[in-house]
């Protein structure tokens, strides 16, 4: 067995190109949870994620010897496929990506219940925290997809410029300048959902 420390991405890409099934295993144990949840961030949808990261790993098995590392890192090669993936999915089923329900996007994007019991006995602390995280997930995945990829990978993935450069084939200015703008649409949006809740708590109040 493959013992992962030991071995650089580098290393274990070279060993999937010649066929060693243990190196995959590894690689994917140590990259799966990544790439599901980048592909979750840009499609809010559980599914899609696990069909891309399925199909990005499919594409490891069947066309690792394309990776250059000259062109990049491992984990920008992995992320490449993964964002041609998603943008694949997300014009095939010809959706714009919908804003999550309450709780949808929690314990793998299933909602905390069915009837909305198990939300009413979450300590306020963290209601308020989940509430949090709702809202920055809907603002990410309010954002149009060049600037939401950006996002994703440099603030939620914590890439390097350069490692999202090659991994969405473009110059480092332009990630650059893409992040700047959707930095600051991601906290007109923020801004806009705190500013909307309490106004929809005052309207639940009133109508009980």
């Amino acid at each position: 067995m493959l013992r992962d420390p030991d071995y650089s991405d580098d290393d274990l890409l070279r060993r999937i190109i010649a066929g060693e099934e243990e190196a995959f295993v590894s690689f994917f144990g140590r990259w799966q949870k990544r790439i599901y949840r980048f592909a979750l961030h840009m499609s809010g949808s559980a599914s899609v994620a696990e069909d891309v990261t399925q199909e990005t790993f499919m594409s490891v098995i069947r066309d690792a010897s394309r990776f250059d590392p000259a062109l990049g890192t491992p984990s920008a090669y992995l992320f490449g496929i993964a964002r041609n993936q998603v943008l694949r999915r997300l014009e095939k089923d010809r959706m714009l990506v919908p804003f999550p329900e309450p709780g949808e996007m929690s314990n793998g994007g299933k909602a905390n219940g069915s009837n909305g019991h198990r939300a009413a006995s979450v300590p306020p602390v963290d209601l308020a925290r989940q509430q949090t995280i709702e809202h920055v997930r809907d603002a990410v995945l309010s954002l149009p997809e060049h600037y939401r990829e950006v996002v994703v990978l440099c603030d939620l993935q914590e890439m390097s410029y350069e490692e999202a450069a090659a991994a969405l084939a473009c110059a480092i200015g332009t990630v650059r300048s893409r992040l700047h703008r959707a930095r600051s649409l991601l906290a007109a949006k923020l801004f806009e959902l705190r500013q909307a809740q309490p106004k929809a708590a005052a309207r639940s109040r009133s109508m009980n």
